[in-house]
């Protein structure tokens, strides 16, 4: 079979290495993608919201189905124009993907369809109106774009915002950059608990669900400084977390039928990926957003997992007849290296050298990120997350140590989380649990 991966990090990375076990891979990137394009039959380094090019190099090369992995495109509708010419996608369309694309459509499915695990939350297009909420409110709030930034325009009351009246002020700065591409806002009350990410397959009716991780947001050591893209994640042999009991994992589960079921009503059949970010709470789990595709890095800790055939069962979720998908009872960790000074780092265009063979010889693997690779073959960063390296044993414990090992082979201008599923960091979570849930 013959898949078309679009897109050009380490997520699209990850998938397209799930792929290649069983299926020709060709990609349409942004930016050359070294790992990508080591993988792929053929590929174009292209802007990935040119559709009609992204539909001309799949007709070239007799693509079958389409595995689109970022947001954006799913935004645009690449996959209502992929299936126009008879080119179907794991992805879903413009319509079902505003379940992230457009965080006002989320809450209100919630709302108005009576799904479980919603919170107390307001959207506003008038900023008078945002302001008079935000006084009213005698809690923290944490404030969002309504559309797409990349993972970095959240900011919450006792983290980047230092009380409410500051967040006023960033609701202000939302308004007057129509930020994300809305001239509004959600704000939202600020939970109490743990972070943890499910992600599922889902056919439109059928769900599978994937292992549970939980990713570390904030870019230094320790939870502190900017949420960013996400500086590392794990999961664990059980396919739980320390923190997460069975129970509140089904339940979580639910709570993403119950959304599908929803979506289809709403809008149209959901196809793809649902990334369901979830905060277990006192009162259980609580959704905090939806994504429309894979984590990254959280599709690298389930895809090194999966004991299955990843391009069957792309080919089920197309198709409607979507089953189950095997994993293997092993714990992954992922920790990311970006460039030094990150977010705000002067690192970029200088080059980057990794000694695969090493990395390899420690059983651990790399996933290409935000890089690219030059017309003389050499790895350069950009201003993001360059690298994820991720190592799967029997325990996290085992896999942190492998990873923090395989950093060891990759030199530039860089840093990394080393405190990423370490045995600190995890009793600390586990510590703070317990408190919750006093």
């Amino acid at each position: 079979m013959k898949i078309l991966v679009v897109g050009s990090g380490a997520r699209e990375h990850a998938i397209a290495k799930a792929l290649d076990k069983t299926a020709d891979v060709y990609t349409y990137m942004g930016r050359k993608n070294p790992g990508l394009a080591e993988i792929s039959k053929e590929y174009e380094v292209a802007d990935e919201s040119d559709f009609e090019n992204i539909i001309r190099f799949a007709k070239d090369n007799e693509i079958e189905m389409a595995f689109i992995g970022p947001e954006a495109p799913l935004e645009k509708g690449i996959v209502d124009e992929l299936q126009k010419e008879g080119i179907s996608s794991v992805g879903p369309t413009k319509l079902a993907a505003q379940i992230e694309t457009n965080k006002a459509f989320m809450r209100k499915l919630f709302e108005d369809y009576d799904i479980p695990g919603s919170i107390k939350y307001g959207t506003f297009y008038d900023l008078n109106e945002a302001f008079k909420f935000i006084d009213s409110f005698d809690e923290p709030v944490v404030v969002k774009p309504i559309g797409l930034t990349g993972g970095k325009g959240v900011k919450i009351v006792g983290d980047q915002l230092e009380d409410n009246e500051e967040a006023k002020k960033y609701v202000k700065e939302i308004f007057d950059q129509k930020m994300g591409g809305f001239e509004g806002v959600v704000i939202e009350e600020l939970l109490v608990g743990e972070e943890y990410t499910i992600q599922a397959f889902v056919d439109g009716t059928n769900i599978v669900p994937m292992p549970a991780a939980q990713d570390h947001p904030h870019a230094f050591e320790g939870n502190k400084g900017p949420i960013t893209g996400g500086m590392g994640s794990y999961s664990d042999t059980n396919h739980l977390l320390p923190f997460l009991t069975q129970e509140e994992y089904n339940a979580s589960v639910e709570i993403m039928k119950e959304t599908i079921k929803a979506i289809a009503k709403e809008a149209q059949p959901y196809k793809g990926i649902l990334y369901g970010q979830f905060m277990i709470t006192k009162e259980g789990p609580k959704v905090i957003e939806y994504n429309a595709r894979f984590g990254d890095p959280e599709s690298m800790n389930v895809l090194a997992l999966i004991d299955d055939d990843f391009a069957k069962i792309s080919q089920q979720i197309v198709d409607g007849t979507l089953s189950e998908a095997k994993f293997q009872n092993k714990a992954s960790v992922c920790k990311y290296v970006v460039p030094d000074n990150y977010p705000n780092t002067k690192a970029a265009d200088t080059i980057i050298e990794v000694d695969e063979e090493k990395i390899k010889d420690l059983d651990a693997q790399v996933y290409y990120a935000a890089v690219y690779q030059d017309d003389n073959d050499d790895v350069k960063l950009t201003s993001s997350r360059a690298l994820g390296v991720l190592a799967v044993r029997d325990t996290i414990e085992e896999a942190e140590k492998v990873c923090e090992e395989a950093i060891q082979y990759i030199e530039g201008d860089i840093y990394h989380r080393s405190d990423v599923a370490t045995e600190k960091l995890l009793n600390e979570k586990i510590k703070h649990m317990e408190e919750v849930r006093k």
